[in-house]
């Protein structure tokens, strides 16, 4: 239960910056929070990361869709992980897909804010953390707590993606 209630609130963080933005930058617009460190740039990308698959927005729209239900499914039925450990980090990838599925489903492109300015690297938003910092913790989980934290039965011969 905790873990749709923190996804639904991320979701909404993800969202209520992403308002906010499109309400207040035009499109290419720059505000350098810490110079030389991060800004905030009004981007519309109708792909995925570092724009690739631009223009391929209904079929994102409907990965988005199925990555959301699945992890969903997953979460309330002890599918993948069962220790609260490995939960989580499904969570947070989950509430990255729903907050970019809802951008996709009603505007067409999702609206990303967040740049680095030290570095050449793509604007991305809270959505697209959520994902990465939920896969990357899904990936320690598989191989470093997975063998002692899952039940044996969970297993299988065949590892967590039974």
């Amino acid at each position: 239960m905790w873990y749709f209630i923190v996804a639904g609130f991320l979701v909404g963080l993800d969202q209520g910056v992403k308002a906010a933005i499109r309400a207040s930058l035009a499109l290419g617009e720059q505000v350098v929070l810490i110079p030389g460190v991060v800004g905030l740039t009004y981007v519309q990308n109708t792909g995925m990361a570092f724009s690739s698959f631009s223009g391929w927005t209904g079929f994102l729209t409907v990965v988005s869709l199925a990555a959301t239900v699945a992890l969903a499914v997953a979460l309330a039925k002890n599918l993948i992980f069962s220790h609260p450990l490995g939960k989580w980090p499904l969570a947070l990838v989950m509430a990255g897909a729903a907050g970019n599925f809802i951008d996709r489903l009603l505007l067409g492109y999702v609206t990303d804010m967040i740049q680095v300015l030290f570095i050449n690297f793509a604007v991305f938003n809270i959505a697209d953390c959520c994902v990465v910092v939920g896969g990357i913790l899904v990936l320690v989980y598989v191989f470093f707590f997975w063998e002692k934290l899952e039940p044996k039965e969970a297993k299988g011969e065949k590892g967590p993606w039974k």
